[in-house]
């Protein structure tokens, strides 16, 4: 701020007075016309610039193996940068053809497609989706089917949990449709079966017709196919090691979408543009259907397929892909129409969110990333599993509580038990997720975690024990519920 000194006598002079006013009227007008400048988003150049010296930095800090990200610059696709490797054992680098998980971000996708069905007269975002698909589909007698249209599944209102537990045939609806918001993959298989039905196309077909095709994303596929196992990037743990090869063959609406920053930015630029849409329903898509969280995140809404936040001086929208080991983010000025986009093959790929934020579109402090809540890569955390796959938990364990400066993340000590769980190593996961209880005693995921080890040790009592402490904390813990309902009957 440009402090001016005034003289309070200068009143004393009529003139000198008169000549101050003068001078504070032209700073004022100054200030005004300068200070808007320095606070607009800088140019193209300086924030590609910006982001290929930091991300290198980024990924090295957070033990990321490989990166492809995408900058979009009121609306045009100015900047595609790879950078690392697609499998840390052999070294392949990240190329233009290189195939990233989109996970999540495939539900965009699927709903892009459907709007683009609602245009077409073939479907009606208000209507039961039972009446086009003619039978009850994996719901059975709940008569809350008719409540479930496809604007509550894009919109993550219509009950479902985020997927059934394993084995389950049947598909609960665990509130009534419309009353809150609950993230659920099941709604949109659901969704792409009604879409199969009317278009009498196989969905994958579809999304060919519908997105794939008409937008150019010539190197995208919801399906597995033999080609992609010199093309796909290898998921990688949060060590940095190689875990899997993600070569599971079928289609999957929310989830299965393979792709490259380019053409995925084609069609972040489509959905930003409307370009394919009626007015009317692209501003449907970017319109807030419901509140994610009225008290803790007011300014988080979904709209039809996609994560908005408002805020006083602008609007966003948003995704982010989670497949354990993979791991994708886009975040996007509505107004601007400024975006960045990125996918990696690591399981930390969400710890340099706020960082690729800031190097990029900027904006207040978003909202968006305290909702997510995948916290920071923590160094210390990498050092512990080292000292217990060497020592064993126990000694590790003890050794930590004794020396440390601070208490590791309470979602990097859980990643760290199932990395153990991971390994068939289930008693050094459990000592893992019995200290994350005595680190974060309240939190009901930790306890819900401990419960799971346990079942698989096979000691059902304390899994029992620890999935009824965990829905104490947290009523709404559908998972655990589930898990009760098995263990009893066993």
């Amino acid at each position: 701020m440009l402090f001016i000194p005034v003289d309070t006598k200068s009143d004393r002079n009529p003139e000198l007075s008169k000549h101050m006013k003068n001078i504070l009227l032209i700073l004022t007008s100054w200030l005004l016309f300068v200070v808007p400048l320095h606070a607009q988003q800088p140019s193209a150049n300086t924030v590609t610039a910006r982001l290929e010296k930091n991300i290198p930095v980024l990924m090295q800090r957070d033990y990321i193996p490989g990166l492809t990200a995408a900058y979009i610059h009121h609306g045009k696709l100015v900047w595609i940068h790879h950078f690392g490797v697609a499998n840390a054992a052999t070294k392949m680098p990240v190329t233009d053809s290189t195939l990233f998980e989109a996970a999540s971000l495939s539900k965009v996708v699927t709903a892009y497609a459907a709007l683009k069905l609602v245009d077409a007269g073939l479907l009606n975002l208000d209507t039961p989706l039972n009446t086009y698909l003619g039978n009850n589909y994996d719901i059975g007698n709940d008569p809350r089917i008719h409540l479930i249209t496809a604007r509550r599944v894009l919109s993550h209102s219509a009950g479902f949990p985020n997927w059934r537990s394993k084995g389950d045939s049947l598909l609960p609806i665990n509130f009534t449709p419309g009353e809150r918001f609950s993230y659920s993959g099941e709604g949109f298989v659901y969704l792409a079966k009604v879409m199969e039905k009317i278009t009498h196309l196989p969905y994958e077909k579809l999304i060919v017709q519908t997105v794939f095709g008409p937008l150019g994303m010539t190197h995208s596929s919801m399906v597995w196919e033999p080609a992609f196992q010199h093309l796909q990037a290898y998921r990688h743990d949060w060590l940095g090691n190689v875990s899997t090869l993600a070569d599971y063959p079928q289609a999957n609406a929310a989830a299965s979408l393979r792709t490259t920053a380019k053409d995925y930015a084609a069609f972040l630029i489509a959905v930003l543009d409307g370009k394919g849409l009626k007015k009317a329903t692209h501003e449907a898509m970017l319109t807030p259907q419901i509140k994610v969280d009225s008290v803790k995140q007011p300014q988080l809404a979904w709209g039809l397929g996609i994560g908005l936040e408002i805020t006083p001086d602008a609007r966003y929208c948003w995704h982010w892909g989670d497949q354990g080991d993979s791991k994708a983010c886009f975040t996007a000025n509505i107004d601007t129409r400024d975006a960045i986009l990125y996918f990696t093959n690591s399981a930390n790929g969400m710890s340099i969110a706020s960082e690729m934020l800031e190097l990029s579109i900027g904006g207040h402090q978003h909202e968006i990333l305290a909702w997510l809540d995948y916290g920071k890569f923590d160094p210390a955390a990498a050092d512990l599993v080292k000292a217990i796959k060497h020592d064993g938990a126990t000694s590790a364990l003890q050794t930590y509580q004794r020396q440390r400066t601070h208490v590791i993340g309470e979602n990097q000590l859980n990643s760290m038990g199932y990395l153990l769980l991971r390994d068939k190593n289930i008693t050094d996961a459990i000592a893992v997720f019995t200290q994350n209880t005595k680190d974060y005693p309240d939190s009901y995921n930790v306890w819900d975690s401990l419960a799971e080890a346990y079942m698989g040790q096979g000691n059902t009592t304390l899994a029992i024990q620890y999935y009824e402490k965990s829905l104490v904390l947290n009523p709404k813990n559908q998972n655990a519920v589930d898990k009760l309902k098995k263990l009893k009957k066993s």
